[in-house]
């Protein structure tokens, strides 16, 4: 698989599940997020990924777009897929009748402005470039998208938004022979996950999640492989679920 794969919250979790997924599928691979280059998990992550590049990037800095494009370019060449996998949960828990404006704001400035002008500048190149390789853009929202969580009510609607952003995509870039996919994970073990372990370990053995286990990011990179590669090329627009079938509707 030839290739150079942009993703953003690459440096842990769902992120780093796929980027090991491509990296091994022959794409190379770069990673896009607000932290350090010394941080530990850029390093780290850096180490599992040989030839992979880091950039220091924070979504809400929409001004800095396209020096992150052509940082990846300078050292990749042009971008074939965009994995627009970062985002951030709901700074805390609780009533959403206590929900303070600046905490929507901050999670709507991450999971849906700057994702969608990230999108947009990827969208952009895609379409001006002829480079005879396929060319994708996967959204990584959540179930939250159309599952209800009372306590995370700016999360959800960010992820809500994620979906239509998707959609949009797909119509617009369709006939560029770009594919536009958004997947949709449910309870997945990473450090977002790490704080309600407990809560959801006995909650998944008694059948919440049909497969009885959690999810790893593992499982979300096996299904990023084949969109990239272009094998759905045809089913542009769809929404995939990976979940373990949490979503599938039960009486």
């Amino acid at each position: 698989m030839s290739g150079v794969a942009l993703i953003t919250g690459g440096q842990r979790g769902i992120g780093l599940g796929i980027a090991r997924a491509l990296a091994g599928a022959g794409c190379r691979v770069a990673l896009a997020a607000e932290r350090p280059e010394d941080d530990p998990d850029v390093i780290a992550a850096l180490s599992t990924l040989p030839g992979s590049t880091y950039h220091q990037h924070d979504l809400r800095d929409l001004d800095r777009i396209a020096e992150l494009f052509d940082a990846v370019e300078a050292a990749h060449g042009a971008i074939t897929t965009l994995v627009s996998n970062a985002g951030i949960t709901s700074p805390s828990r609780g009533d959403m009748l206590d929900i303070l404006p600046e905490s929507f704001d901050l999670v709507m400035d991450v999971n849906l402005r700057g994702a969608f002008f990230l999108a947009q500048e990827a969208a952009r190149r895609m379409s001006a470039s002829h480079t005879g390789v396929y060319r994708s853009i996967l959204f990584v929202t959540s179930v939250s998208a159309e599952m209800v969580s009372i306590e995370r009510a700016e999360y959800c609607l960010s992820k809500s938004g994620a979906a239509m952003m998707a959609q949009l995509f797909a119509a617009r870039l369709s006939e560029d022979g770009i594919g536009v996919f958004e997947l949709r994970p449910g309870i997945i073990a990473t450090e977002m996950t790490a704080g309600v372990r407990d809560r959801y370990d006995s909650r998944i053995k008694d059948g919440l999640v049909p497969a009885k286990r959690w999810g790893q990011p593992s499982d979300i990179g096996q299904v990023v492989v084949p969109l990239a590669r272009g094998q759905l090329a045809y089913s542009t627009g769809a929404v995939i679920p990976v979940d373990g079938g949490l979503s599938i509707h039960r009486l």
